[in-house]
């Protein structure tokens, strides 16, 4: 596999193409209709501490708003356990406006209406200060790995009643999300059971195009997250993906190095991004792919990053690691919301165990 690696005008930044394309249409997606006779469901906004994200350079509050969705049958059968799935929102929005894209809870209740099984669903907010977190882990934004993987689903399953077990973990994410859903899911098999990738960034560092001396200068006048909030979707995109990827705890006040500076290209720079493109280190992690119980990825024939999700499919496919992956007609955003109700929700409802006896 090649990746190309080159610096473009707004510096090493095609892992986002498909995410800039969508950016003025993150809410505009189709909303499926409304299904008569669904049961509402319960919406609790709760805080989760994040003791990975402690001492974060970045100053990111580690107290983190998230949202449960919890079935109707929750509130009356008082012994009963549920499955959960764990939804990771995408860059530049938090779990509140994610519920917005994917207009949960109508989705959610239309899916059990339509014969989903019944299961929590947990939309964690892992916004930071430029945006996103990467769902990665650095010293600058705070372990988001870490986050999700240990401290977000223990304090579920503290206070909740859940089915504490693999098998009984669902992990999605969209966009960013998506991009979460593969690192994390490729990490942590002992923690989630099934997975599910919705159009996934940053699978590949290509980029292309001269150094921009004008990108240089205006990210090195950034100083304080309201310098950050002044600067382009891209720019800033930019700058989280440093704070992820090529953290620096000796270079205040952002605690982060970029890929150029003063018109010149920092190779040791690259070479980390390089190391965070999924489709880089897919290859290390094929034996925890192999223990899900279900793997699907599904990406719009529209969106500019369906190259990178369809060469995802493709390895799992060469290692014979059990996918599915569907091309659907859309952009990057337009069906988010059909495809939770209709595909991710049925997928999970089929691939988690709903006892605690089933392994």
């Amino acid at each position: 596999m090649k990746i190309n690696f080159r610096i473009s005008s707004i510096g090493l930044f095609a892992a986002f193409v498909g995410i800039a394309l969508a950016a003025q249409a993150q809410v505009a997606t189709e909303v499926p209709p409304v299904i008569p006779g669904a049961k509402p469901v319960a919406v609790e906004h709760i805080k989760v501490h994040g003791t990975a994200l402690e001492g974060n350079l970045e100053g990111d509050d580690v107290d983190r708003d998230v949202i449960v969705f919890l079935p109707a049958s929750y509130a009356t059968q008082k012994n009963r356990r549920y499955p959960v799935v764990y939804a990771l929102h995408g860059y530049s929005i938090g779990a509140d406006q994610w519920t917005k894209e994917i207009h949960v809870p109508q989705t959610i209740e239309g899916a059990f209406a339509q014969g989903a099984a019944d299961m929590i669903v947990v939309l964690p907010d892992s916004k930071t200060v430029h945006n996103g977190s990467m769902y990665s882990s650095s010293v600058t934004t705070g372990d988001f790995e870490k986050f999700i993987a240990h401290d977000v689903v223990a304090w579920i399953d503290a206070h909740y009643r859940t089915i504490p077990q693999r098998t009984s973990r669902g992990l999605v994410g969209h966009s960013m999300g998506g991009y979460g859903a593969s690192r994390i899911g490729m990490k942590f098999p002992e923690v989630f059971g099934s997975l599910y990738i919705m159009s996934p960034c940053c699978m590949t560092a290509r980029a292309a195009g001269p150094v921009n001396a004008e990108t240089d200068k205006a990210l090195a006048a950034v100083q304080s997250p309201a310098d950050s909030a002044k600067l382009s979707f891209g720019l800033r995109a930019q700058l989280a993906s440093a704070a992820a990827w090529s953290p620096n705890p000796k270079n205040p006040p952002l605690y982060l190095d970029l890929p150029s500076k003063d018109g010149k290209v920092d190779q040791d720079v690259i070479a980390k991004w390089a190391a965070n493109a999924p489709l880089a280190f897919v290859d290390q992690y094929i034996g925890n792919l192999k223990q899900y119980r279900g793997i699907s990825i599904d990406v719009g024939d529209q969106d500019g990053l369906r190259a990178g999700t369809a060469k995802l499919h493709e390895i799992l496919d060469s290692y014979g690691v059990a996918n599915s992956f569907e091309v659907y007609k859309g952009t990057h955003t337009s069906a988010v919301s059909d495809r939770f109700q209709n595909h991710v929700m049925p997928f999970f409802s089929k691939n988690l165990c709903a006892t605690a006896s089933c392994k």
